[in-house]
């Protein structure tokens, strides 16, 4: 047998990486291209805010490119470069809260640095650096403390810290440069520059909301929550009990996943809302608040989905005479509760006054006690083995909870219609005039209409529904 010495080996090896080094550089190339033409795709924003960034980064350049700018600046002026680079947001609130952030604790700062500097410069040369370290010490260890308090550390956290930066270094650079006025004033000048070129170009030039982006979360995720209840879950899990396997693919049911994660981008959403001024539809002091409220408790709703999913998913299934005797409250519970939060969603996203999801919820609450009261009966003193009975019950109980939950959300979307002044939409507007219509109690048929779904009331179904762009057909 010939033997392969060390040397060659590691020739080989060096041979092969060189002769496939052209192929995975092709195939990292394509693959960052795809990666990049997928994310511009998921939202063509970020190539907009890209070029509005790269548009006020030109802009103030010109304090270098243009001379008598910079005879006025000198290099002062790269704190407008500094400003665009990190005032620059992707919303306009984002960008409005730095923006003024940095602004007004550059201006108290540099006003209270100027005032430490004069004062301890009257306690002579032996006191002035005494001074000057002990403000520096008050002032940081103060703002430094502030930042702690979550209101302030919410909206002007990076104000704070703007203000210890600049007291610090004017204050202390006051000590070594005698034309600390004329520093102070071109450093503010160039601050404020940069950040109105933002703000300017931000709201100005294809603007991105927070609030819109709030607004269209909320509604998304009671979507979602819609998405699983409406869909014949329970039914196919009552079918699995009996047949001993699913007939559907449940893969689409994770959808609610993304409203678990949702908390942190709603409260940050909501922060910036706060700063942005009136736009489209949403007016000076906009309740942001109540969706943050609303949020919460559809997190809570999707906790008890998760839970249900995972016992309509698992391997240990209910006997058939025991499912059989709770399947047809469960399915109206959750059919009512997904009917009702799509109700909802349908009321948010188009600002109107979501009446026509009362209905739904009334009607689930009422087949809820009526579960209650089956669930108390002696109805499971038959079953010895209780092991068969728990999977039924702990299904059924979840439903319950999805009830409550889905309550206490229309009640919070109520309020929001309320503190919001939503449209009261006329019940006799026909669908085709409306987003979400609400049917008269003295009519036969109803029809209530959304972009997504269309909810026959009276158990037969028209087959030419005069909604437009509708989906699907859910019966009641």
């Amino acid at each position: 047998m010939e033997m392969v010495s060390p040397a060659s080996h590691e020739k080989a090896s060096v041979w092969w990486w060189f002769e496939a080094l052209p192929k995975r550089l092709t195939a990292e190339v394509i693959e960052t291209a795809s990666n990049t033409k997928k994310l511009a795709q998921d939202d063509p924003r970020r190539v907009t805010h890209s070029i509005k960034v790269g548009l006020a980064l030109s802009l103030v350049s010109l304090f270098y490119y243009y001379q008598p700018l910079y005879d006025n600046f000198g290099v002062s002026g790269m704190w407008a470069v500094m400003t665009v680079v990190v005032v620059f947001e992707f919303s306009v609130g984002a960008t409005l809260g730095k923006g003024l952030n940095r602004a007004l604790a550059t201006l108290l700062a540099g006003a209270l640095g100027l005032g430490a500097y004069h004062l301890a410069n009257l306690s002579g040369h032996i006191g002035e650096p005494i001074l000057l370290g002990l403000f520096v010490f008050i002032q940081a260890a103060t703002s430094t403390f502030v930042r702690f308090f979550p209101k302030i550390k919410a909206r002007y956290d990076y104000g704070l810290l703007i203000f210890i930066l600049t007291f610090s270094m004017i204050s202390v650079s006051g000590f070594r440069d005698n034309e600390i006025l004329e520093l102070a004033h071109q450093r503010l000048s160039t601050i404020i520059i940069g950040g109105s070129s933002c703000i300017i170009i931000s709201i100005l030039v294809f603007p991105v909301w927070a609030g819109e982006d709030l607004h269209n979360l909320i509604t998304l995720n009671m979507e979602k929550l819609a998405n699983f209840l409406e869909h014949p879950s329970v039914i196919e899990y009552f079918k699995t009990s009996e047949n001993g396997e699913s007939t559907d693919d449940k893969s689409f049911l994770q959808g609610y996943i993304s409203v678990l994660n949702s908390k942190r981008n709603e409260e940050s959403l909501a922060n910036f809302a706060r700063w942005e001024p009136c736009h489209g539809q949403f007016h000076f002091r906009h309740p942001w608040k109540q969706y943050l409220t609303i949020g919460t408790l559809t997190r809570e709703c999707a906790n008890r989905i998760d839970a249900l999913s995972g016992h309509l998913n698992s391997d240990i299934q209910a006997k058939p005479e025991i499912c059989s005797k709770i399947q047809e409250a469960c399915t109206t519970m959750s059919l009512e509760s997904g009917k009702c939060l799509r109700e909802l969603a349908c009321g948010v996203k188009a600002m109107t006054h979501p009446s026509s999801a009362k209905p739904h919820i009334s009607k689930a609450k009422i087949t809820a006690k009526k579960l209650k009261l089956l669930l108390k009966s002696s109805l499971w003193e038959q079953d010895a083995d209780l092991l068969a009975v728990i999977p039924s019950v702990t299904v059924a109980s979840l439903l319950i909870d999805i009830v409550n939950c889905t309550e206490k959300i229309a009640d919070s979307v109520l309020e929001l219609a309320s503190l919001a002044h939503f449209e009261s939409v006329d019940p006799t507007v026909s669908p085709e005039k409306s987003q979400v219509g609400q049917g008269e109690p003295d009519k036969p048929l109803t029809e209530i209409a959304c972009p997504q779904v269309v909810i026959i009331v009276d158990g037969s179904e028209n087959e030419n529904p005069p909604g437009p762009l509708t989906n699907r057909h859910i019966e009641m």
